[in-house]
């Protein structure tokens, strides 16, 4: 679904060299004067790209993002934000880069990318996972009638209908740029949908129960291609307070990684 109340049809316009200020497409679906982490994943790997790109490739090599892993250190407010790389662990075949974002002085998410040597091993690739059905397959579901905020209402969600609370498969994709006027990349656009997954299937009503994530960890085999990115999302609540999302992660050729975020589950003020 897309909504053209909202403007300019961007998640983020860049304010600066490393600066970037979240549109009202970027409002949190907890609070509405929050980002909600799924675009600013995204804009964490195309800083990390464009830090990547602004080297010449004989200093590292060909180097695919394999792992990408943040940590959400606090309250990710809806106000203009920065974003640090730096390369923590150079080489040509391994490299381990930290993105650092922070809002008013005080650091809020921290990144931590595994980067791989690129070569042809097309011979022996295989995985024992299946194909989710295709995106046109599946009935489209109006996410914004469970969840709230400005990123719930801008994109496009299809999804099977769940036999039972805390499993589905679903795409998802958005007309939506993650920042205006820029070139994106397929993975960070591909990225910038993965937290999604915390809100397609869930094992409790969120206006009785909280189970927002602390963190969201991609693990990749392959490097995702297309507008469409596929979960298929188990949600587990355990019995004292913590949760866990875990997704195998998809595009229209088949898996291409997996994805886990912890929770903490709690009972809404109130519910």
């Amino acid at each position: 679904m897309t909504t053209g109340a909202l403007a300019p049809a961007s998640y983020y316009e860049r304010t600066g060299e490393h600066r970037f200020k979240p549109t009202a497409h970027a409002g949190g679906a907890w609070s509405a004067d929050e980002q909600h982490f799924s675009p600013l994943a995204g804009l964490v790997a195309h800083a990390l790209e464009q830090h990547l790109a602004a080297r010449p490739e004989a200093a590292h090599g060909p180097l695919a993002l394999s792992r990408i892993s943040y940590d959400i250190l606090g309250r990710i407010a809806l106000d203009e934000c920065e974003i640090s790389v730096a390369t923590v662990r150079p080489g040509r075949t391994i490299e381990l880069l930290e993105a650092t974002v922070t809002i008013d002085g005080r650091p809020v998410v921290r990144a931590r990318a595994w980067l791989l040597a690129s070569l042809d091993t097309s011979a022996v690739a295989d995985s024992p996972v299946a194909p989710l059905p295709a995106p046109g397959e599946l009935a489209p579901w109006p996410m914004g009638d469970a969840w709230e905020g400005g990123y719930v209402s801008s994109i496009e969600v299809r999804r099977t209908p769940p036999v039972r609370k805390g499993r589905t498969t679903a795409w998802l994709s958005s007309p939506v740029a993650l920042v205006a006027g820029e070139e994106i990349g397929p993975l960070a656009s591909y990225i910038a949908l993965v937290d999604t997954a915390n809100g397609i299937a869930v094992q409790q009503d969120p206006a009785t129960w909280m189970f927002p994530n602390l963190d969201l960890t991609i693990h990749l085999h392959r490097q995702p291609r297309g507008r469409w990115t596929g979960l298929d999302t188990t949600v587990t609540f355990g019995p004292s307070g913590q949760g866990l999302t875990s997704s195998v992660l998809h595009d229209v050729d088949g898996p291409v990684g997996r994805a886990e975020q912890i929770l903490t589950v709690r009972p809404q003020p109130g519910g």
